[in-house]
């Protein structure tokens, strides 16, 4: 059985047991998130549509946060004397999938 969540603006396929990095949620770690799937595949049963899927829930447990590479960043203009080095390193919530409930 595996689900597709949205979360961040991005969908990721998930099962039971797996851990993912998402962007960074406003949860404490070691406390429950819920996500509303979009999508959920189980033994050849797909439920797609919003009235099949009312009621599916994937919870999950916040194991705690990460940091994603750093990004390295330089803007030139010519002949100004304009430059600017930047950096940035995005937060992630590093979540583990308990379970995938249909019902």
């Amino acid at each position: 059985m595996y689900a597709v969540i949205a979360t961040g603006g991005k969908q990721r396929r998930v099962e039971a047991g797996q851990r993912l990095d998402v962007e960074l949620l406003a949860v404490q770690a070691g406390e429950e998130v819920t996500f509303t799937p979009v999508l959920v595949v189980d033994d050849g049963t797909v439920l797609a549509t919003p009235d099949e899927l009312d009621g599916a829930l994937v919870r999950g447990r916040v194991l705690g946060e990460t940091k994603g590479p750093k990004i390295d960043g330089f803007t030139y203009k010519n002949a100004t004397n304009n430059r600017r080095r930047w950096g940035h390193r995005q937060r992630y919530s590093t979540v583990e999938i308990t379970a995938i409930a249909t019902t």
